[in-house]
C-alpha cells in the first residue's frame, strides 16, 4: 500500500510538473498563440461567410425563353394539334435544374423524314457555354402526316463558374432559337 502511495504522490508531482510547464511554455509563446487564435477565428468566420453566399446561390433563378422555328414540321403543344408551339417559355429557371417540355411534332412533308434539333442564336451568347437543350427523339422516321410525342429538355448549371458568369455579366434573363428541321 504504502508503495501505491509513493507512486501516486510521484504521478501527481509528475502532472505539477507538466503543468508548470506548460504554463511557462504559455507564458513564452504568447505571440504565437494568439496568432494561432487570430487564424483560427479568422478561418471559421470566412468559412461562414462563404457559407451563407453559396446557400443564397441555390435560390439563383433566371428566366428563359425559346423560339420554335420549323422546316417540313409543325410543332403542337397537344396531341390533337390544336394549339401550334412558336414559343417556349421555360419560366423561372433555378441554378442547378432542368425543365422538360412535351411537344407534339408533326410532318408536313410528302416524305418519310427524320428530324434533327439545332439551338442557336443564343442571347447572350455565351449563356450556350453553360446550358444546355437536348430530347428524346429516337431517330425514328415519320411517315406523311404523322405526329409524334417529343420531351425537350434545358438544363442549367450550379457551377461556380456559370453562377460567377450570371452576376458578372449582370444575365437578367436568356433566349435561343429552337430549329426543328425534317431532313
Amino acid at each position: 500500500m504504502l508503495v501505491c502511495l509513493i507512486e501516486k504522490m510521484g504521478t501527481q508531482t509528475k502532472m505539477r510538473t507538466n503543468f508548470r510547464d506548460f504554463i511557462a511554455f504559455l507564458n513564452r509563446s504568447k505571440r504565437t498563440l494568439i496568432l494561432i487564435i487570430i487564424v483560427a477565428l479568422t478561418s471559421v468566420a470566412v468559412t461562414t461567410t462563404i457559407s451563407i453566399l453559396l446557400s443564397k446561390t441555390t435560390n439563383l433563378t433566371v428566366p428563359s425563353l425559346g423560339t420554335v422555328k420549323t422546316i417540313g414540321v409543325e410543332v403542337y403543344w397537344d396531341q390533337n394539334r390544336e394549339n401550334k408551339t412558336e414559343e417556349i417559355n421555360w419560366d423561372e429557371m433555378w441554378v442547378g435544374s432542368s425543365k422538360n417540355m412535351t411537344l407534339y411534332i408533326q410532318s408536313v412533308s410528302n416524305y418519310k423524314i427524320t428530324i434533327n434539333l439545332n439551338v442557336t442564336d443564343w442571347n447572350p451568347a455565351n449563356v450556350s457555354d453553360y446550358t444546355n437543350v437536348s430530347w428524346d427523339y429516337n431517330g425514328t422516321p415519320l411517315n406523311p402526316g404523322e405526329t409524334i410525342q417529343v420531351t425537350l429538355t434545358l438544363s442549367v448549371p450550379s457551377s461556380p463558374s456559370f453562377v460567377r458568369y450570371l452576376i458578372d455579366e449582370k444575365v437578367q434573363n436568356f433566349s435561343f432559337d429552337i430549329h426543328i428541321v425534317a431532313s
